[in-house]
């Protein structure tokens, strides 16, 4: 693009620049979604999207020569209380790169488990979110369906999807080897989060026993159990019966831990020696980082899974550098039909 035409930027802070406690001190919700649009808007930024996830925070955004400036702004405006931790782990990346890195994001190659497959779907909702806000344009309307495009040639022709794993399959592993088969096994979900719905679907796919779904809303967690075919519970009272159950899930947007330190202590002891598995799938946490010190307790917060799932995948690696050579090539051509037709 000329100095002439709108630059293109993408600002990314992720699970390879920041680690879990720092990803959560930034995390973005609904309300944030909305700071940051408005501030968009009042900067000038000509197209926005915002890409936020529990393990990602990124601004895809065209606007003048200022555009990384005003970008970053939006984004501490997003990220609120948060904004004084997210510049140590914000990575620039200006034109061809922004694409680059898009196309890598929507195939699933820049994922904490490489090749997952959810984040495609993550990519265009926020791409629709933005949409639906009257603030894409030609130019990211164009990059991204490009990305979309790209990401399903990648999973079609080569093989980074060949043997996927998934947090709920590494969950369902990690709950086989602590107590064999499933079917006696009692899972408490704590939250309506998508990430805590996979992983119960697999859980029950897998024969677990019984399930049940506990919300502050219970009317969103009789939603969940009746998909899911399990009971639903109120938050409070589900979490003072934790220790009836020997999975729990924590999927819930929290500010600190649901389950603290000293109340696990507690079920520990009423579980007279039974192991326990908490799966934190929270950014911020569900759980207590101190309970990995609890006898019988085991413990696997998101990167333990990624790191679990990954190692399970090295033979993929050769498929995934064969992808990310071919998408760098497509957000090449991308990035140059961009600059040829510009807003």
């Amino acid at each position: 693009m000329s100095a002439a035409n709108p630059s293109l930027v993408a600002l990314s802070a992720t699970h390879r620049t920041a680690g879990l406690d720092a990803r959560a001190a930034f995390a973005v919700g609904e309300e944030g979604s909305g700071r940051f649009y408005a501030a968009a808007r009042r900067l000038g930024l000509r197209e926005a999207v915002l890409l936020a996830t529990c393990n990602r925070l990124e601004c895809y955004a065209v606007g003048d020569e200022a555009v990384a400036l005003h970008a970053r702004e939006a984004l501490a405006e997003a990220a609120g209380a948060g904004s004084g931790a997210l510049d140590a782990h914000l990575r620039p990346l200006p034109g061809r790169l922004a694409v680059e890195h898009l196309f890598a994001v929507a195939a699933g190659l820049d994922s904490q488990m490489v090749g997952e497959a959810e984040i495609a779907g993550q990519v265009k909702e926020a791409y629709a979110d933005a949409l639906a806000r009257g603030l894409t344009g030609p130019v990211l309307n164009r990059v991204f369906q490009r990305a979309f495009q790209a990401a399903a040639w990648a999973r079609t022709h080569t093989g980074i999807g060949q043997g996927q794993v998934s947090l709920g399959n590494v969950a369902v592993d990690l709950a086989e080897r602590a107590f064999g088969p499933l079917a006696d096994a009692r899972v408490l979900v704590l939250g309506t989060g998508d990430a805590g719905r996979r992983v119960a679907q697999a859980l029950v796919s897998r024969g677990a026993g019984s399930l049940t779904v506990a919300s502050r809303s219970l009317e969103r967690a009789v939603a969940l159990a009746g998909e899911l075919g399990g009971a639903a519970a109120e938050l409070a009272p589900a979490l003072s019966r934790a220790h009836d159950h020997d999975i729990v899930v924590g999927c819930s947007s929290v500010e600190r831990p649901l389950l603290a330190a000293a109340a696990a202590r507690e079920a520990v002891d009423r579980r007279a020696g039974r192991p326990w598995l908490l799966v934190d799938l929270g950014v911020p946490r569900n759980v207590d980082p101190a309970c990995r010190a609890l006898a019988g307790v085991y413990l696997a917060d998101l990167d333990d899974l990624a790191a679990v799932a990954n190692a399970n995948q090295r033979a993929r690696e050769e498929e995934a550098d064969r992808a990310r050579v071919a998408l760098a090539e497509r957000a090449a051509r991308a990035f140059a039909a961009t600059s040829a037709h510009p807003a």
